[in-house]
């Protein structure tokens, strides 16, 4: 008999040579919490020393998503407290996503429906990542106020051309061809095979597995508008980004440009810094520790609690952001983001061991793709 242990948020269970890791916030899409980060993380222990697990699978439960990002309301109210509870989550956050990516077991990631913000960095870091017609997966931060982060910089940033930076600033949603292009995933599989699927990776390698289900994802977008967006999203500057989509006489370019001048203008600028950073860096270490940084600081920018409030709590979708325009935003603004937090560095990259004990979730995990 199989029995489910972990959390009431995170099920865990093996069947077979492999081990479920189940997300268990259906209502919430799954969203993510700090208590989850630890479960999971400690599930990856028990697993990566047991022989009976060749394979790890993520899941999520519900029709919605495999994980919509997590807890922004808990994140708006620990930014106007100038709490700490935020700082705490991402520490170990960041430590997961950049396991996730050196797991010595293949990570199967199962991204169907919604994947977004913190989905993307407990599945797209993994070694398997599977996507079906019902995927929807999106960096979308800028959206309110925030940078991407979880890694979401460092996948991004080795999307062919300039689509990693389109979807970056916009935050822009894709389908499973467009993942698959875009380095997101790795192979397409009509959801309603996945419970099959599941039940081949409890005795099969996942190759083997994948070989029986894998399909031909449905058409996506973004391969048709490459040409547009490397010719505008390779100007130096969010200004001329925006100017040449304004320019560029093609009715999508110019839906970009008004979709961009909603955004945050800081988040704009700090997320396109960051990007560039990210890609010069190399390694998802160096990059998590970057993004430590700019997400410590978002968390002092007014901008972040007033896109959360727009958003998600009064959701009168009318952020008034502040500096109001790219204009306003100074090079002094974007460095603040790049600043060494209160509370020191991350240190992935400079091979930090993760503490023992790890830090307490004060609260619900804060990061944004609800």
């Amino acid at each position: 008999m199989i029995v489910p242990t972990g959390t009431p948020d995170v099920l865990l269970r093996t069947e077979g040579r492999a081990g479920f890791i189940t997300l268990n916030r259906p209502r919430a899409i799954n969203a993510l919490t700090h208590a989850m980060v630890l479960a999971v993380d400690g599930a990856l222990t028990d697993w990566e020393h047991d022989p009976a697990v060749t394979t790890v699978v993520v899941e999520g439960a519900g029709e919605r998503g495999l994980c919509a990002g997590g807890d922004i309301r808990a994140i708006h109210d620990d930014a106007r407290a100038r709490g700490t509870a935020s700082a705490a989550f991402w520490r170990d956050e960041y430590r997961l996503n950049a396991r996730i990516s050196r797991y010595p077991k293949p990570y199967v990631a199962l991204m169907d429906g919604i994947v977004m913000g913190g989905g993307v960095g407990v599945s797209a870091h993994g070694s398997v990542r599977v996507v079906t017609e019902r995927s929807r997966v999106a960096m979308p931060e800028t959206g309110i106020g925030f940078v991407p982060d979880v890694g979401g910089t460092h996948l991004l940033g080795r999307a062919p051309g300039e689509l990693g930076t389109h979807m970056a600033l916009t935050g822009a949603v894709v389908g499973a061809a467009d993942a698959l292009l875009t380095g997101l995933a790795d192979a397409f599989v009509p959801s309603a095979e996945l419970p099959a699927l599941a039940r081949d990776l409890t005795d099969l390698a996942p190759e083997e597995a994948l070989a029986r289900h894998a399909a031909s994802p449905p058409a996506g977008v973004l391969a048709e508008q490459r040409a547009w967006i490397d010719a505008c999203y390779t100007a130096p500057t969010v200004e001329e980004i925006v100017e040449r989509l304004f320019g560029s006489g093609v009715p999508a370019a110019k839906e970009t440009a008004e979709t961009l001048l909603g955004r945050s203008p800081a988040a704009l600028k700090a997320t396109l810094a960051t990007l560039r950073r990210s890609r010069a860096l190399g390694s998802l270490e160096a990059v998590l520790d970057l993004e430590y940084r700019v997400s410590c600081a978002a968390l002092t920018t007014p901008d972040l609690v007033e896109g959360i409030r727009a958003q998600v709590v009064d959701k009168d979708r009318d952020p008034h952001w502040t500096p109001a325009t790219l204009a306003e935003v100074t090079e002094a603004d974007v460095a603040r983001y790049f600043a060494v937090p209160d509370g020191g560095d991350l240190g992935l990259a400079a091979g930090t061991p993760a503490p023992t004990t790890p830090s307490a979730p004060a609260g619900h995990g804060a990061r944004g793709g609800a």
